[in-house]
């Protein structure tokens, strides 16, 4: 086991490579955000892996996130979570 400081945040420390989004995505629009992040080609897994990722640049940023673009991102969480129900939804169907 890895002896780490105190100081030390563990988020600085993940490696991801269940996603892929495009440089400067999280700078725009939450139903930009959303859609990128629901495509197969951002999220191979689907858009499951999509909301992880979304959740994980939310928490990293931390108090750096200002209000307006945390809502933002709240809001392409909001919309990712209805695609997620919505193909879920579409599944029990069949």
């Amino acid at each position: 086991m890895v002896a780490r400081k105190k100081s030390a945040r563990w988020v600085a420390e993940v490696k991801t490579d269940s996603t892929h989004p495009p440089p400067g995505l999280f700078k725009k629009s939450a139903p930009v955000i959303a859609k990128a992040l629901a495509s197969q080609k951002v999220s191979p897994k689907g858009p499951g892996s999509g909301m992880r990722m979304l959740t994980f640049f939310i928490n990293r940023a931390g108090r750096g996130l200002s209000a307006s673009r945390r809502r933002e991102l709240e809001r392409a969480k909001a919309l990712l979570a209805k695609r997620i129900q919505a193909k879920q939804t579409k599944k029990r169907r069949r």
